[in-house]
């Protein structure tokens, strides 16, 4: 995720960044403004419609289509937000709940044999499961000192069933009571229950037909701009439609990009990092 000054105004205008969708569009921007072009002149100069009334009717047809688009991408922009936003509370949960368990712990433990293996297992958690949301091999070097079975398909699962099966041990071996087991698995089961809220979120895209429907929106409304407003604006139709066209292409690309908070773009949760402060908190509490 990118680290910015959200006060820094003059930055953000003269700035074109990787994730910028200026980029993105900029060769079907250029298409569009010579498309808009050869229509703006076909319609005021070779064809002669500037006084033609069936013509000046559409920019009516504009006007209320773009009410309507614009309550779509509304809507569109601020699902995938709400996608990103519980994505980031879930992984403020897993830092907290990672920290309570190692607070308790830190008290309830009292050979340094056990309080060494949770200080491993606890952050590896966080890191399994950010590789885990982005499709990504564990490293062997992970692999092989959490004693991982190869065939299984979901790490973390296998983490979270360490976990417990090392609290179970502690409480058979009497260093755990039965009142400290009970608060020790609320924690533990909070990591299952945030693994499987960002799989919904990761695995449940918006519906194909809804995101279908918005792209060709789009296109038809920005195709059919220039039929309507090239005998008031001539020449200029073109620069005026591709700003259009970037405005709401922009809106769809940045909520197509944030709807999935758990990928490699860069507006994507940085997991990693916080993975690795939760391995800096346990260390220090552990």
């Amino acid at each position: 995720m990118i680290s910015y000054n959200t006060k820094d105004w003059f930055t953000f205008i003269f700035k074109f960044h990787k994730a910028d969708t200026f980029r993105t569009l900029f060769p079907v921007m250029i298409a569009i403004g010579f498309y808009a072009g050869i229509i703006g002149y076909l319609e005021v100069e070779y064809w002669k419609l500037a006084d033609t009334s069936y013509v000046k009717n559409i920019t009516i047809m504009h006007g209320m289509l773009g009410f309507v688009i614009s309550l779509l991408l509304v809507f569109r922009t601020n699902t995938a937000y709400d996608r990103w936003w519980e994505g980031r509370k879930l992984w403020g949960s897993l830092v907290n709940n990672s920290r309570n368990l190692a607070i308790k712990l830190s008290i309830i433990l009292q050979d340094e044999a056990d309080r060494k293996y949770f200080r491993k297992i606890i952050p590896s958690y966080a890191s399994i499961l950010h590789k885990h949301l982005k499709n990504e091999e564990v490293s062997k070097e992970l692999f092989d000192d959490l004693q991982l079975i190869p065939h299984h398909n979901h790490k973390p699962n296998q983490v979270a069933k360490m976990l417990f099966h090392k609290i179970n041990d502690l409480y058979n071996s009497k260093k755990i009571t039965g009142d400290q087991l009970i608060i020790l698995n609320l924690e533990i089961q909070s990591f299952t229950d945030i693994c499987g809220a960002c799989e919904r979120i990761k695995n449940t895209p918006i519906p194909y037909s809804y995101s279908v429907f918005i792209k060709k929106f789009i296109f038809f409304y920005v195709m059919t701009l220039p039929f309507g407003y090239a005998f008031s604006l001539g020449y200029y139709v073109a620069p005026v439609v591709v700003f259009i066209f970037y405005v709401l292409a922009s809106l769809e690309l940045i909520a197509e990009e944030i709807e999935d908070p758990f990928g490699n773009d860069e507006n994507d949760l940085p997991t990693k990092k916080i993975s690795e402060n939760i391995k800096k908190n346990i260390e220090e509490l552990l």
